[in-house]
């Protein structure tokens, strides 16, 4: 409006153009966090990996003066670290979280009073904490004080990485994910007692980051008689970043002289079974955690076991198993995302041997997933599913 009452188009249009702007900044910004946070996935126990920028405008143009993503074994947080760097010109400042700021007292004071002492202007926020000591708290205590609150930026995008943190806190269960590698012509391997190569070193390669980013794997027991896995991440210098291991073993069959049990002293290993654990004390010496099932049936048994892993604070869980364990798992519906590796060529074993068929294709996936990528490694194709809410 003018001073005469009028209606100003032109200034309609100045303001239109400013909320564009710091819309395209939020976005950015928000998407350079995201990409931040991922550095930690896997390493911040029961927390999940939030990145925090501090923004402060310098001759109108915004400059990141600090920068947090949550640290190795979950504290101190992102918020505190970023605001540490800035020091006092986080005062005024903008600041991207990917996730809600907490807003309790736990191991570590509330991120939002920091973030109210700091004197920052406005705080942009990506995902919603479900934490019942924060949903929502955060953003309250943060507006009381003044400060402006820009709630679910890009948020589809941040709750990708958030997403085993988000399972656990709304199921009590980690999100799972179900790798599986298959040739051309739609097999996983074959039962002949020779190492079949199905995957390029590109492919091999992604998967080791996959379970470099996942607090666990776990196959069946039948992947650890015909191939001795170690399960460990074999990047070079990201060796330490190796998951927890878990066998799903119901008849206990899984040889003391394994390569996984015989590595439990130095990684994580729990073994899942039906059977009676009397003269377990074998598995107990090398270290191995032994986790008895008492459902009978097969969805309430994997039930049980995503349960108990959410109480040792595990997020997410990758599958690696075989046939079986695939379809065990598809079937009680507690598949959350499929990643499907896919060579350009044909299963290549000796006549005799028993070929083990994909439980799913590009061709044939279960109902209710949907392709969200579809990448290239070397020779070999990556698709990417996610179960459709």
């Amino acid at each position: 409006m003018t001073a005469n009452g009028k209606h100003n188009p032109k200034a309609h249009s100045q303001n239109e153009k400013i909320h564009s702007d710091q819309e395209y900044i939020d976005q950015k910004f928000m998407q350079a966090a995201i990409r931040y946070a991922r550095r930690h996935e896997g390493l911040t126990a029961e927390n999940p990996s939030v990145a925090a920028f501090v923004i402060q405008y310098i001759d109108d143009q915004p400059v990141i003066i600090g920068r947090g993503v949550t640290a190795l074994g979950g504290r101190p947080h992102a918020e505190v670290q970023a605001l540490e760097e800035a020091g006092e010109a986080a005062k005024g400042a903008d600041v991207y979280v990917t996730l809600e700021p907490c807003s309790h007292y736990g191991k570590t004071p509330p991120c939002a009073d920091a973030l109210i002492r700091a004197g920052v202007k406005r705080v942009i926020v990506a995902a919603d904490d479900p934490d019942e000591r924060v949903a929502g708290q955060g953003f309250a205590k943060l507006r009381a004080a003044g400060i402006e609150v820009v709630e679910k930026t890009i948020a589809s995008a941040a709750e990708y990485g958030l997403a085993g943190y988000l399972k656990r806190k709304r199921q009590s269960r980690p999100f799972v994910t179900l790798k599986m590698a298959m040739t051309k012509d739609g097999y996983i391997g074959a039962h002949s007692g020779e190492q079949v190569k199905i995957t390029g070193a590109v492919s091999n390669g992604q998967v080791q980051v996959l379970r470099a980013i996942n607090d666990a794997i776990l196959v069946g027991a039948g992947t650890v008689e015909n191939d001795n896995p170690t399960l460990t991440c074999r990047l070079n210098g990201l060796e330490y970043r190796s998951p927890a291991r878990v066998i799903l073993d119901r008849r206990l069959k899984t040889p003391v002289n394994s390569n996984l049990v015989q590595t439990a002293d130095k990684h994580k290993l729990i073994i899942a079974t039906k059977a009676d654990l009397t003269g377990a004390d074998d598995y107990l010496k090398c270290g191995v955690e032994l986790l008895h099932l008492s459902a009978d049936e097969n969805e309430a048994q994997l039930s049980e076991l995503l349960s108990h892993l959410a109480t040792f604070d595990i997020s997410t869980l990758l599958i690696e198993g075989g046939a079986k364990i695939a379809k065990s798992f598809l079937a009680a519906g507690f598949v959350d995302r499929i990643i499907l590796f896919q060579s350009n060529t044909n299963l290549d074993v000796k006549e005799d041997a028993t070929k083990v068929k994909a439980p799913l294709t590009p061709d044939k996936m279960p109902e209710g997933f949907a392709l969200k990528n579809k990448l290239t490694f070397g020779t070999d194709l990556m698709y990417e599913y996610e179960k459709v809410n």
